[in-house]
């Protein structure tokens, strides 16, 4: 197959060219963005699911769906090292510019815009990252106490007043949520609880891993009431076939039955590995049909480039005790697995291993599906761990 032509795109957040399977979740954001644009009642949405499921390319699309009813987006990511506030600042300020510039809405925008000022000033000293350029001085008493619960509830009010005299909205997009810290978790909860009772046209798109819906619920037990949690998991078998064939099919490309069936089964159905495979079985492929040999043929370059980037990426984030801690929960397989047979294995006591668990589960390597139990984040992880570290190497 002419490799210029290969239809399939695997990388972090890169659209695929078929995206099946997640029909049901974007039509059910789509009605929440239209009930957002009139000021109906509506739930904020999060996304929730394993690495290399698509939230992130869910996110992309659901923006498209979001300008396309004519709504104003903040899109962000939220890395390990960044306060919420420096996160939503410039978004949120992109957005006033653009509101500024319509005719009813120039004032409230304008008074949203001096909130903003308020806010970053009085919040700089505790979140030194808030960079945010604006002209506008500051209105005295508006979202500058200095504490973020309150200050978000009355910049995110204003924003809202504003993008409703326009007869818009504001949509915050925001991956990797799981990083963002507790107490600030708590603050968005409540300003989008205040712009929900206000009626006013305000939603968040978020996603993370699962271990999220367990922090927000922390961070305010009413958490669940506000938002829909749609689980973003593998692909049916039917939805990873059309992932696969009908892009090939599209440039007259057929597939054999049993070739999709092994692509599923040596996938799992999930989507970034979906697209991995199908790169390189074409790449393989002489002709059409494509044929099992050529998925079996594909196969060591495709684990190898999954290794070396999918897997490797993550593992290299990690201490010496961190990976001898997932190698031996990959001993026990793919999950999960209760920590005292983690600690087994390692012949440690249960409590000695705690903050270590603790540490993985803050770099979103691992999560805990219940009580006294973990998961690995990243689909297949357990195979990996085995050959990166041989039986004998880290025992």
């Amino acid at each position: 197959m002419d490799p210029v032509l290969n239809p399939y795109s695997p990388g972090a957040g890169m659209p695929p060219p078929e995206l099946a399977g997640r029909a049901d979740i974007l039509g059910k954001v789509e009605v929440a963005l239209g009930r957002t644009r009139i000021c109906r009642p509506t739930k904020s949405v999060m996304l929730l699911g394993l690495r290399g499921v698509g939230k992130t390319v869910l996110l992309l699309r659901m923006r498209g769906l979001a300008e396309a009813q004519g709504l104003l987006v903040a899109q962000v990511e939220a890395p390990e090292s960044r306060s919420l506030p420096a996160l939503l600042a410039p978004g949120i300020r992109r957005t006033l510019i653009q509101l500024a510039k319509r005719s009813r809405a120039r004032h409230l925008s304008r008074r949203a815009l001096r909130a903003l000022a308020g806010f970053a000033g009085a919040l700089k000293v505790k979140f030194h990252d808030i960079e945010v350029g604006l002209d506008l001085d500051p209105e005295p008493g508006l979202a500058d106490n200095g504490d973020l619960e309150l200050d978000l509830q009355e910049l995110l009010e204003s924003v809202g007043l504003a993008c409703r005299s326009a007869e818009t909205g504001l949509v915050m997009i925001v991956d990797e949520l799981q990083y963002v810290a507790e107490k600030e978790l708590a603050a968005l909860i409540v300003a989008l609880h205040r712009t929900a009772q206000r009626q006013l046209p305000v939603i968040l798109l978020g996603a993370g891993l699962p271990q999220l819906r367990g922090r927000l619920g922390r961070a305010k037990s009413y958490a669940e009431r506000l938002f829909d949690f749609p689980d973003v998991g593998p692909l049916s078998p039917g939805a990873a076939a059309e992932a696969i064939g009908r892009p090939a099919a599209a440039l007259g490309i057929e597939y054999e039955e049993e070739a999709i069936s092994l692509i599923f089964r040596e996938s799992e159905g999930y989507p970034y590995f979906l697209q991995e495979w199908g790169r390189h079985v074409w790449n393989q492929a002489d002709s059409s049909p494509i044929t099992p040999r050529d998925v079996a043929s594909a196969a060591p370059e495709t684990m190898a480039t999954l290794d070396e980037s999918f897997f490797m990426v993550r593992f290299d984030r990690l201490t010496p005790s961190e990976k001898r801690y997932l190698r031996a929960m990959a001993e026990l397989g793919a999950g999960p697995h209760r920590s005292g047979d983690i600690a087994s294995r390692l012949g440690r006591a249960v409590t000695s291993l705690g903050p270590l668990r603790a540490q993985l589960i803050s770099k979103g390597m691992v999560w805990s599906p219940g009580h006294g139990e973990t998961a690995f984040t990243v689909p297949r992880f357990d195979g990996f761990m085995r050959r990166i570290m041989p039986d004998a190497v880290w025992r």
